[in-house]
């Protein structure tokens, strides 16, 4: 019996085992994102403006905000989603999967998707994440399906 209760308590903490909500971390304080697109290597710049934890899915975070490239500011929504989880103690890596809806204004605008991995350095003395970076590797097509590059951001 009492190897009944203990392994339901281990069940129950397992299911009820909550990611923490980490919707600040994609806001970068604040700033850009920067990075390329296409070959050339034009400048690309993502700011993210709003993040927010699924309440029914924690390992989801809902995001907008707008993309820059050039001249052309566009607005867009998507999510991420946490895949894996790596902590060797000093050093946490988070990997996952990006989509991003740009607005539909013509033919430089599209989708974002790719895979994005967070790594950071944890302080036990301050119990505060230091030296962040945040990296996000993928594709842009836009929705005519006429322009197709590659894409590459960091956090500053």
């Amino acid at each position: 019996m009492k190897k009944i209760i203990v392994f339901l308590i281990l069940i129950s903490n397992f299911v009820c085992a909550q990611m923490p909500d980490i919707s600040n971390v994609w806001l970068n304080n604040s700033k850009p994102y920067t990075g390329a697109i296409g070959n050339k290597g034009q400048e690309l710049k993502l700011k993210i403006n709003i993040s927010e934890q699924n309440k029914k899915n924690d390992q989801e975070y809902f995001i907008a905000g707008y993309s820059l490239v050039d001249k052309t500011y566009t607005k867009f929504e998507g999510k991420l989603a946490i895949t894996k989880y790596k902590d060797s103690g000093k050093r946490g890596v988070v990997f996952g999967d990006y989509e991003l809806a740009e607005e539909n204004k013509g033919k430089h605008s599209g989708i974002f998707k790719g895979k994005f991995t967070y790594t950071f350095k944890w302080n036990k003395k301050t119990e505060k994440i230091e030296a962040q970076n945040i990296e996000f590797t993928g594709d842009w097509k836009s929705y005519d399906a006429t322009l197709d590059f590659t894409t590459r951001l960091k956090n500053q």
